[in-house]
């Protein structure tokens, strides 16, 4: 049965209990967090994702549905909204270059059309919290396009529920890295004036709540809701406060006004992990006053006792999930905008031009469990097991020309999923127990990939293989390459040594062949 323009007849009324979901950035920091819950609320959870191989690893992975597709793509979104009840749009094109706005524009309007037609009896949006009174030509393009988002798809025909959060406080998100390093690396800060501006803070528990409880909304309610914390404080409160919760001594802090979000973002971006791409509209946002205009939210999601979660209590459970290593997501979970994204190409002519390897071999006294715990521990904490300087300085670079750095680190201290974050590498494949691969998401010019392998030789013997590979790309790619190789044997023949030491180490020398 159809209605009268063509679209499927769907019954009137809200989505029932038990429905079925659609989540769009699944891979993302939000997204991948609510899944899970929607799947505790008794919901069926159908995934959207240019790459499913990156929600392989997710521990919800087997229950749920993983389609792949786009927000762009009409066709894909059209089978992946097909007899769906509640779609959740939570992804955005922050910082994918300049027309960022326009495809975000794009890509709400693809996805309010393909809603429309599937029947689908409701949309939630998860945007941020617009300042009152200020015109939408003087808000931060990031801001001005989230609002914008929440307006194509209230305007969609489909009941929808936009929530507006300001500072989002959980193990993992942006805001919350940021927070964190700055108090914790800068005992004495000269800051811009916008650690001056009043936020009203919220918990990702209490967002993941909300966004769970409107997938039932009655039909007749269709708007947009602020959503905070209890507590309004200034981003100096906020800095304080954590450093109480953490038990760090007071810290100085001296606003200036000579630090505009622009010179601001440079600064945030070589003290924390947030790139400067993420950093600056972060920044941008906070040049105004964002406190919630209204909590009616709470009357379609009651708040339980003790919600919304107070700002310090927020503090202590992120810390607590980031000391007992047991971050779900972290804001580097979708890979950050103007990175590399094609896949290892598996012939050089791929892309018609060279493809760059440097091989090392090591036989390893040691069985291949022990040197794979050694292999998928890399990175964080545990460095790269060669020439730290010269790691170093490679991250440093990077931060200076907007890359990521190597501040990243990992979401968990031993144990690997495709599409997490790794210092300046992306987790492409892992092979559990046989194969790391890496792509690099640091600037060059060209793609770079770095293999680890854990595997047995002719003779049965535990053998260490690593390959480095790069694809340049024009004149500049071909020079880079041969300006590092003289490093190479250093850098990497240094690395595969060390890991083939390390692993024989914690084996105590009771492997399957000797060191070469």
């Amino acid at each position: 049965m159809t209605d009268t323009q063509g679209h499927p007849a769907r019954p009137p009324g809200p989505p029932p209990p038990g429905s079925l979901c659609l989540v769009t950035g699944a891979t993302g920091y939000i997204g991948g967090r609510l899944v899970p819950e929607l799947i505790a609320a008794g919901h069926r959870v159908r995934c959207l994702a240019r790459t499913p191989g990156k929600l392989r690893d997710h521990p919800w992975a087997d229950q749920a549905e993983i389609v792949r597709g786009d927000v762009t793509d009409a066709a894909s979104l059209a089978e992946a909204l097909r007899g769906v009840d509640a779609a959740y749009y939570l992804v955005h094109a922050l910082g994918s270059g300049r027309d960022f706005e326009e495809t975000d524009r794009r890509a709400a309007r693809t996805f309010a059309d393909e809603a429309r037609a599937a029947g689908v009896r409701r949309i939630v949006y998860l945007g941020g919290l617009v300042p009152r009174g200020v015109p939408d030509r003087d808000l931060s393009p990031h801001l001005r396009s989230r609002a914008e988002v929440g307006r194509i798809l209230l305007d969609s025909g489909v009941p929808t529920t936009v929530l507006r959060a300001a500072v989002i406080i959980g193990s993992g998100s942006a805001s919350f890295e940021m927070l964190r390093y700055l108090t914790e690396r800068l005992p004495v800060m000269v800051t811009p004036s916008w650690v001056r501006t009043r936020i009203q803070p919220i918990a990702v528990r209490d967002v993941l709540r909300y966004l769970v409880g409107s997938a039932t909304m009655p039909a007749h309610v269709s708007r947009a809701f602020d959503i905070g914390g209890p507590e309004v404080l200034t981003y100096v409160d906020m800095m304080r406060r954590y450093a109480d919760v953490d038990g760090l001594p007071r810290r100085l802090i001296l606003p200036v006004p000579v630090l505009t979000p622009r010179l601001s973002s440079h600064w945030v971006g070589l003290v924390t992990p947030v790139p400067r791409s993420i950093a600056r509209p972060l920044a941008e946002s906070l040049k105004y006053e964002v406190v919630c205009d209204e909590h009616d939210i709470a009357d379609w999601v009651p708040d339980p006792p003790g919600t919304p979660i107070p700002f310090d209590r927020a503090l202590s459970l992120a810390l607590q999930k980031v000391r007992d290593a047991q971050v779900d997501t972290r804001w580097s979970s979708a890979s950050v905008p103007g990175t590399p994204s094609d896949p290892l190409p598996t012939d050089p002519d791929w892309a018609g031009g060279s493809l760059y390897t440097d091989v090392r071999e090591r036989t390893v006294d040691a069985p291949p469990e022990a040197l794979w715990r050694v292999v998928e521990g890399i990175g964080g904490e545990n460095g790269w097991y060669s020439f730290p300087l010269a790691w170093a300085v490679r991250g440093w670079l990077d931060r200076l020309v907007g890359g990521v750095g190597l501040r990243r680190g990992r979401r968990d201290a031993a144990r690997l999923r495709i599409g997490d974050s790794l210092d300046f590498w992306r987790v492409e494949e892992i092979e559990r127990g046989r194969l790391l691969r890496l792509r690099a998401e640091m600037r060059l010019p060209g793609l770079a990939w770095l293999e680890m392998y854990a595997e047995h030789d002719d003779e049965g013997r535990t053998r260490y293989r690593q390959r480095a590979l790069f694809h340049p790309r024009g004149l500049a790619g071909h020079a880079y390459w041969w300006s590092v190789s003289p490093f190479h044997a250093l850098v990497f023949g240094g690395m595969a040594r060390n890991i083939a030491r390390t692993a024989e180490a914690a084996a105590g020398g009771t492997g399957t062949g000797a060191a070469s």
